[in-house]
């Protein structure tokens, strides 16, 4: 049987996509909403601007805690144990977490206790979600079409980024309470997606068997391996040094006073850069320099930021967010196969926990470091700054790890390639 051209031909991987999807449309959707509703609550309960903006800040230090706490027991998890049971039981918690916003918006019982407790169980749900998941996808496909399935999983996330706050925004306009009834039947679907997923391959663990001694295996390996750890750890510092999406409800409400569209708007257009992005990578994968044009995309990301930054005008700012979304997405596509393709199969569990703690720290941490910033500085300060910090961050990684300005192409040592799942097979059952 000849060997699939694109991911798409594959049944497991559509199964994946679809879930992959629902799964992000509504966490965008639940998230957009639950910032905008502790910055509203905050203010309305008479907090100034900058004490509105550290409630925004503890909100991403309450999703990301867990998520540091348990990323060592993750990454083992999605490497010992079947990946798609673990991603089917983190979207129940997730849809537990949708059904309770539900329930206690409906009936008008929201406060911010709820949301900080929410908080907390999205954080626990995504520490081991995205290690299974980001572990199970190149099983799924052969490794020649991973970079394209990379791709299109990405379009499946950059969707539902885009599509989520906007169907967010307008059903909380409707009522309060639909933004969340839609979250928990969208991950209802995640769920009956995931157990679509059929029998993948997957290598057994080399090296230690003891729980102890493969976590430190994880850790070591993405030490060792420079081109793993400066790819995660340039994220990670970009990002958080960048990020301005907890800003989002500031900006819309008291910098740009666009109110809760407006708050849509921002939260959609650095996913429309990304999703168009990626919609190019899927027909016609990168093949050249992608180390040197991943230092290029995180720069510019950086520079696109500070614009946003300085910016009291909304279409100039909504196209800066479009310029930050692309040049991301660009970024998380040359990191993400570059990850994947030169680590061992029955190492990424764990390598996919680490750069999921990195994502995080430079997501959720970074917003408690933004909201933070802006409690100190002010907003507009704090987002120009975290711009110019990324920029410096290009030329300090350029620097420590040049391997990121020598990698021409994606294709992985010879010796992972003798490691595939499909050398040495071994099954996950339904």
């Amino acid at each position: 049987m000849s060997e699939p051209k694109s991911p798409f031909q594959v049944a497991n991987f559509r199964a994946f996509w679809l879930a992959r999807l629902t799964m992000t449309l509504a966490q965008y959707a639940m998230l957009l909403i639950i910032g905008w509703l502790t910055y509203n609550i905050a203010r309305e309960s008479g907090m100034s601007v900058g004490e509105s903006s550290g409630q925004l800040a503890l909100i991403g230090l309450l999703q990301f805690a867990p998520l540091f706490v348990l990323t060592p027991f993750s990454g083992l998890a999605a490497d010992r144990l079947n990946r798609r049971n673990v991603a089917r039981l983190t979207t129940l918690l997730q849809l537990g977490c949708a059904a309770v916003l539900t329930f206690a918006t409906w009936y008008d019982f929201i406060s911010l206790a709820v949301l900080f407790s929410v908080a907390v169980a999205l954080g626990i749900a995504r520490a081991f979600s995205g290690p299974a998941l980001g572990a199970l996808a190149p099983n799924l496909v052969p490794a020649a079409i991973l970079p394209n399935a990379i791709a299109l999983s990405s379009i499946s996330w950059q969707v539902g980024m885009i599509v989520g706050p906007a169907v967010g925004g307008v059903l909380y306009d409707v009522q309060p309470a639909l933004p969340f009834a839609a979250a928990t039947l969208l991950f209802a679907v995640s769920v009956i997606a995931l157990s679509f997923i059929g029998k993948v391959p997957r290598s057994p663990i080399n090296g230690a068997q003891n729980p102890l001694g493969q976590m430190k295996e994880g850790l070591a390996y993405v030490w060792q391996n420079k081109m793993v750890l400066g790819s995660i750890t340039l994220d990670l510092f970009a990002v958080f040094l960048a990020g301005a999406t907890a800003l989002f409800p500031v900006y819309a409400r008291d910098i740009l006073e666009v109110g809760a569209t407006g708050l849509s708007q921002l939260a959609m257009a650095p996913a429309i850069g990304a999703a168009v992005t990626a919609l190019y990578f899927s027909f016609k994968p990168l093949k050249t320099n992608v180390g040197p044009k991943m230092l290029l995309a995180v720069g510019t990301f950086g520079l696109a930021t500070i614009v946003f930054g300085f910016s009291t005008y909304l279409p100039l700012s909504l196209a800066m967010l479009v310029i930050v979304g692309a040049a991301d997405m660009f970024s998380v596509y040359i990191r993400q196969s570059l990850i994947q393709l030169h680590t061992p199969d029955d190492k990424r569990g764990r390598v996919s926990s680490v750069s999921q703690m990195t994502i995080s720290a430079s997501n959720e941490f970074g917003d408690f470091f933004s909201g933070s910033l802006a409690f100190l500085i002010g907003p507009v300060a704090a987002v120009v700054l975290g711009g110019a910090g990324a920029i410096v961050t290009v030329a300090a990684w350029a620097k420590i790890f040049p391997v990121l300005r020598t990698t021409k192409t994606f294709d992985p040592p010879d010796h992972l390639l003798e490691e595939s799942p499909e050398k040495t097979p071994k099954s996950e059952g339904a």
